[in-house]
């Protein structure tokens, strides 16, 4: 085991020097879908801190910075990602084979969204009108990507890969809440649309909620019943425990932010009277949603204290501690905005505080990691060792 452990870190030096050194190649074969979960965490920590109900100097300024960061870091990792598959075609079937690495896929389409919300707001200032043409576009595109993973990766898991009980992590619900996080950018982008353009944006927003919510919800009771019988998966895994908290907090996002924009869009046309309906329900579904995150928020919090005890090792997935709580937070603010509900604003400021510690530790670790060239280790492309 020692002699194995040894080899493992003479490979991973090896390949941390090809990364700082000239070649490049292993580093392009070896680039996984989860890094765009760096974009993930990166791009929800701008829109909260344009969210959040506190004043901060320079506010618009810094977070048009960490979008611009954030913008730059998704295309490099798209250029990456295309260029394994161009330069390194046979190692398609692997990823989607993968029963662990397939799932991050749903990252890339997660990923583009704060992108493309970014550009809406900050956009039209920055490039003018074509800016909100650019993110209608984008938009449809995101749409269509979150559709495909949410019906390859599954149409992968029920024909090619392998799976049992005991494996099962919320990591399934990666290629699975795409969809939702796809709708409830919807709900920002359509105010600044022409009418037609956005309502057709809302109702798609609405069929998207549809696909993703409900599926997730049926992989929480899964996870739930795989938790109760094997208990805790590794502490490797320990992430894997807020992503639970990222349907919920999208899916109580949506259904706000999709009901709001629906009134306004549908006024004067025979959905008029839907739509009202719409928003009411809306709040009422967001409040709901809201609260079971309180359940599994307060779960993830417990099981990171008794990972933390156990000692947890830096892995990319542990953006998955930063996504789900600022999706979460989001819905929070959404609230407060909604009912001037005041414990709303407070507790979604102190969620906020939290988002902003997990990212500084992981952004922190991962550019090191980064540096080093030890992230950069596709686990699909391993051979099995012979026994």
């Amino acid at each position: 085991m020692i002699s194995l452990t040894r080899n493992k870190k003479s490979a991973l030096s090896r390949h941390g020097d090809s990364f700082l050194g000239s070649g490049h190649s292993e580093m392009i074969r070896q680039f996984t879908p989860n890094w765009f979960a760096m974009t993930m965490g990166t791009g929800i920590l701008f829109l909260i801190l344009l969210a959040v109900p506190v004043e901060i100097p320079a506010r618009r300024q810094i977070a048009m910075t960490i979008w611009a960061v954030d913008s730059t870091l998704f295309c490099c990792f798209a250029g990456l990602f295309a260029a394994r598959f161009i330069r390194f075609p046979q190692t398609i079937a692997p990823l989607l084979d993968h029963p662990v690495q397939s799932m991050f896929l749903g990252t890339i389409p997660m990923g583009l969204v704060p992108i493309v919300n970014g550009l809406a707001i900050f956009g039209p200032r920055l490039f003018g009108p074509t800016a909100l043409e650019a993110a209608h576009l984008l938009w449809w595109l995101d749409a269509g990507l979150a559709l495909l993973v949410a019906c390859l990766v599954p149409y992968r898991m029920f024909t090619k890969q392998q799976h049992s009980l005991e494996q099962v992590t919320a990591i399934w619900l990666l290629p699975l809440v795409a969809p939702e996080v796809t709708a409830s950018s919807a709900g920002v982008l359509a105010p600044h649309l022409p009418v037609a353009a956005a309502q057709l944006m809302v109702a798609t927003g609405y069929i998207l909620w549809a696909i993703s919510v409900p599926l997730a919800f049926s992989i929480l009771t899964i996870v739930f019943l795989r938790l109760a019988l094997h208990k805790l998966p590794h502490r490797d895994m320990a992430a894997s425990s807020w992503l639970t908290l990222g349907p919920i907090g999208t899916g109580s996002l949506g259904m706000l932010v999709l009901g709001q924009a629906a009134p306004t869009l549908f006024a004067g046309t025979p959905l008029a009277q839907a739509a009202i309906a719409a928003r009411d329900f809306g709040l009422v579904v967001g409040v709901l949603l809201w609260g079971v995150g309180i359940w599994w928020l307060l779960i993830a919090t417990v099981l990171t204290v008794r990972y933390q005890r156990e000692g947890m090792t830096f892995n990319l997935g542990w953006w998955g501690f930063t996504f789900p709580i600022g999706v979460y937070a989001s819905a929070t603010l959404t609230l407060y905005r909604l009912t001037a509900f005041a414990p709303f604003a407070v507790f979604g400021t102190v969620l906020a505080l939290a988002l902003l510690g997990f990212w500084l530790v992981v952004v922190t670790r991962t550019v090191n990691g980064m540096l080093r060239g030890h992230l950069f280790h596709a686990p699909c492309l391993q051979q099995p060792k012979a026994a």
